[in-house]
């Protein structure tokens, strides 16, 4: 492959109105103006995001002019994509503002804002707060309300007699003024974002009178197909130590190796079919996840981080041998009632839960599996370990 022909295959699913079109006009040497729109309804981004940002870093790196959105103005409104229900709160501009402090720190581990050919950072609040209402309807106007109630999402509310909230149902107007205000060329999204970016094409093509181009990208999914993000609250974000990040894509379903590789890597595709390969032949998917955890991590944070990271989980995990530093709590020592030793410790949120660890042989004692409750004999220096990842070593 080209590095075109890779920028239009690799992370994309479907490109509109299709791929000779936008490949014609890219062979041209044209230079598109393009964004991707981040609305900040938590603090971090995550795994997930690495799609989009590395496709945006694609366009960057091949001269074309690129624009990271923050969606402060959009997350008012609340995007109903990939929600079964009405949301329960909607966050105002200044708590979205906040969210985002932090954004372009974090997408700049793969995207440039500095340097050859720096991203733009734009706020969408910065034009979609100085709507009047004439400029509301006006943009109404340009689709029925036959349009924006066809989307799947809604139709499954309806047969479950859930809320489709007009404040939510109003978000693919303003995301499609985002277009017409940046007056982009071309817009990047996953495909759960499909029907906001097509309204998007649709109100440019009414009202700039031009073509947009949207590329849609896959969604990074668990086993169970759901998306991997804040929504399903299987966040594994990119601001996470490398320590706890290697533990995070290890623990990945074996199925998550090969899109993992495939979408937020930049391993050639030869060798992410290799490895396809060698796991249908019955090679220890375990070597595969270590090499996907060591690159993500060298990508985001560096080499040296990197094999902190393996070294760690390596020792910890797999050698179970405990971490160099180990929070240190002080505690009564003697006969001891565990359950209420672990709640006391916070190793455990309430005795149920102490008990239920306890019964799932989730709890050891200086690497001695504890079985039962009371009489447990406590002294100073002991290391208690619940799970995989949390350590307490005993006081005076």
């Amino acid at each position: 492959m080209d590095k075109i022909d890779e920028l239009l295959t690799r992370r994309v699913e479907k490109i509109y109105p299709n791929r000779q079109t936008l490949e014609k006009v890219l062979r041209s040497g044209k230079k598109l103006r393009l964004y991707q729109g981040f609305d900040p309804t938590g603090t971090k981004l995550h795994i997930g995001h690495m799609i989009g940002l590395m496709k945006l870093r694609e366009f960057q790196d091949l001269g074309h002019q690129v624009i990271f959105l923050i969606g402060d103005g959009t997350g008012q409104a609340g995007d109903p994509s990939g929600k079964t229900k009405a949301r329960g709160k909607f966050l105002s501009r200044e708590e979205l503002r906040a969210n985002a402090k932090n954004y372009v720190m974090q997408a700049s581990k793969i995207v440039r804002f500095s340097g050859k050919n720096p991203a733009e950072i734009l706020y969408n609040s910065d034009w979609l707060n100085k709507l009047n209402l004439v400029e509301i309807l006006n943009l109404a106007q340009n689709f029925s309300l036959q349009r924006l109630e066809e989307r799947d999402l809604y139709e499954e509310r309806k047969k479950r007699n859930e809320t489709i909230n007009l404040r939510e149902f109003l978000y693919p107007l303003l995301q499609a003024y985002d277009s017409v205000k940046m007056n982009v060329d071309l817009e990047l999204g996953g495909t759960d974002q499909t029907f906001n970016m097509l309204c998007g094409r649709t109100l440019v093509k009414n009202i700039l009178h031009k073509e947009k181009f949207v590329i849609t990208t896959p969604l990074l999914t668990d086993s169970q197909g759901k998306k991997i993000g804040k929504t399903e609250g299987n966040v594994i974000a990119i601001t996470a130590t490398p320590d706890e990040f290697f533990g995070m894509i290890m623990n990945l379903a074996d199925d998550c190796i090969i899109p993992c590789f495939e979408l937020i890597t930049n391993i050639p595709m030869t060798t992410v079919n290799q490895i396809k390969k060698d796991l249908k032949a019955g090679k220890n998917p375990m070597i595969y996840k270590k090499q996907l955890a060591f690159t993500l991590i060298k990508m985001l944070h560096g080499d040296k981080k990197a094999k902190q990271g393996q070294e760690y989980f390596e020792k910890v995990f797999q050698g179970k041998k405990p971490p160099e530093k180990i929070k240190s709590l002080k505690t009564k020592t003697g006969k001891r009632n565990l359950v209420d030793l672990l709640v006391e410790l916070k190793m455990a949120s309430s005795k149920s839960e102490a008990k239920r660890l306890v019964k799932q042989a989730a709890v050891e004692i200086n690497n001695k599996t504890i079985k039962e409750y009371d009489n447990i004999t406590i002294k100073t220096g002991d290391i208690i370990k619940v799970g995989k990842k949390r350590w307490v070593r005993i006081s005076e």
